[in-house]
């Protein structure tokens, strides 16, 4: 057995069929004329911006797909990149190709060196382009198609979005590789397709030949060569049995979330790109309970401008059809740099210079996504919530300035929605215990309980030295969360839940009896999550809850929870 990353869930087995490219050598060649090397450079560009958006019209009425090539546009049409090549065409005399790699090279390098595995998965994205554009500049045919008359599991070091884009679900029952993560553009593909994944096995392509039989089981992260006859017929029963079970998900997907005593709950999603939205509305979420607005801002070497941020919130607004949905300012710093921002080094930075304190300081790039932001308001039902709040100050002053910049947009002729909620991410201990006097101020609470737990127990989530202390379920964190909601709904307020802990089907019954409002999790966790909540009693999760509570561990909280069968 060989153990991986579950990319895209699902259970496949079919014979291996071994992906492997051709590498383009590129040598380095002395050109007198460099005007025609620049003119060749323009050429190939074009001709590769064609290739692309063929891609993406075929993949149109996918929207999950379709995206991803425009991130292969901005970098093929990445103003600085072309820049560079031209100086080093220019001073160095060279062929446009040795050129163009240096340059992508000197970009993956910068990637790969970043602490941040997101933005390490963007170097496949790169790679792609490199090897569309230099086959035009080499005239080499890229053969991109494969030929196949029977049912594989594609065996390769690793797929980028265009391999990915191409395969053909009739024949490509799923795909296993070296390398890759779950938020690889060629891994959302696959969720999007449907096709069942593993990524990052370090060495599968050493051990599997073409025609091995392959189990791919996409639910534990298991691969099987050449597995035994019995070990095949229990994986097709719990491939019959994983596929019965999510029919019967689906019919949960346009209903309401209630307990067996009529309690209600509202169930969101989180989101990071606009490549969710789908999986979004697949699953039946109730909201949008998170959007992460980051993405925006990586897979680029600039700041987005007013406009391309207005187009994705917009987009993000119109396709849920009037749900709410909760955009989170600016949450930069901790574990997400961004290279281009230069922000300073920090021996702490998950207790520095991020989210609304940077925005605070630097208020022109806050301004510009609170435009943004606010401009989109009419096309949907937008909430604001602010991350990272410590103070009371804090708060304030970002709500009005918030409140500022409308008026401005309304002075300047723009419509604005007249019913924006404006609430705040609850992950500072220091705002959960003066919650009642947040409570007065704002809209709403969204508890972020992946930083509010390593704030409380002072225990970095990416150390693994402190990993122990990573505990959703100590009674010091229920009681925190007890405290927020009992809070919110004096003032008549409602909260949320958008960390790890509100997907979580052991917290979810303790949460409902502390009261909570909403959770926002993963798409995918949504109707398992509704179907648990719908045979749940929330009279005696409530007393559960507050028997959890006088508990003086989380093993404790955790033995109670189980001991109750929830």
């Amino acid at each position: 057995m060989i153990k991986g990353e579950i990319g895209s869930k699902g259970i496949a087995f079919a014979k291996a069929y071994i992906l492997e490219k051709d590498a383009i050598n590129v040598l380095q060649r002395k050109m007198n004329n460099v005007e025609k090397e620049k003119q060749r450079f323009i050429q190939a560009i074009e001709a590769t911006k064609e290739e692309i958006l063929n891609i993406k019209n075929k993949l149109s009425k996918n929207l999950e797909e379709a995206i991803i090539f425009d991130s292969h546009l901005l970098i093929i049409e990445d103003p600085d990149m072309i820049a560079q090549v031209f100086t080093l065409i220019e001073i160095n005399k060279v062929n446009v190709e040795y050129a163009f790699k240096t340059v992508i090279q000197l970009y993956i390098n910068l990637f790969k060196n970043m602490d941040n595995e997101y933005m390490k998965e963007r170097i496949s994205d790169i790679e792609d382009v490199f090897t569309r554009l230099l086959s035009k500049l080499l005239n080499v045919n890229l053969n991109e198609s494969i030929n196949l008359d029977s049912e594989v599991i594609i065996i390769a070091h690793d797929l980028t979005p265009s391999d990915t884009a191409q395969l053909d679900k009739m024949y490509v029952k799923g795909f296993i590789t070296d390398i890759g993560g779950k938020t690889s553009h060629s891994v959302i593909m696959a969720r999007s397709l449907e096709i069942p994944c593993i990524v990052g096995t370090q060495n599968i392509t050493n051990l599997v030949k073409s025609g091995d039989f392959i189990i791919l089981d996409g639910i534990n992260g298991a691969v099987y060569i050449n597995p035994s006859d019995e070990l095949i017929e229990e994986y097709k029963s719990n491939k019959i049995k994983y596929e019965k079970e999510n029919l019967e998900l689906l019919r949960l997907k346009d209903l309401k979330t209630k307990t067996l005593d009529h309690f209600e709950v509202k169930l969101g999603a989180n989101i990071g790109s606009l490549d969710d939205i789908q999986k979004v509305l697949n699953n039946g979420a109730e909201s949008i309970g998170l959007f992460r607005t980051e993405f925006i801002y990586m897979d680029r070497f600039e700041l987005p401008n007013e406009e391309e941020q207005y187009s994705a919130y917009k987009k993000v607004l119109e396709s849920m059809e009037n749900r709410p949905v909760i955009i989170r300012t600016l949450d930069i710093g901790g574990d997400k740099e961004l290279s281009y921002l230069k922000l300073p080094h920090e021996a702490n930075p998950f207790l520095g210079y991020r989210a609304i304190r940077m925005c605070l300081d630097r208020i022109n790039l806050f301004k510009t996504q609170l435009r943004a932001i606010l401009r989109a308001s009419v096309h949907g039902n937008l909430k604001v919530m602010f991350p990272m709040i410590a103070t009371l100050t804090e708060f304030i002053v970002s709500k009005q300035f918030l409140l500022l910049t409308k008026e401005e947009l309304i002075n300047e002729g723009y419509q604005i929605s007249d019913h924006i909620e404006i609430g705040m991410m609850v992950e500072v201990p220091a705002a959960a215990l003066l919650a009642d006097v947040f409570a007065k101020h704002v809209d709403f609470f969204s508890i972020g309980t992946n930083d509010l737990i390593q704030y409380t127990f002072a225990a970095d989530r990416m150390n693994e030295n402190v990993s122990y202390l990573n505990q959703p379920f100590n009674p010091s964190l229920l009681r925190l969360i007890k405290h927020v909601v009992d809070s919110a709904h004096k003032e008549n307020k409602w909260v949320s839940m958008c960390g790890e802990m509100a997907g979580d089907h052991l917290a979810i019954p303790v949460l409902i009896g502390l009261g909570l409002d909403e959770f926002s999790m993963n798409a995918a966790s949504i109707l398992p999550s509704r179907l648990q909540i719908s045979n749940l009693n929330k009279t005696e999760l409530h007393k559960i809850a507050n028997e959890a509570l006088t508990k003086g561990t989380a093993e404790e909280v955790i033995e109670l929870l189980r001991k109750c069968n929830l």
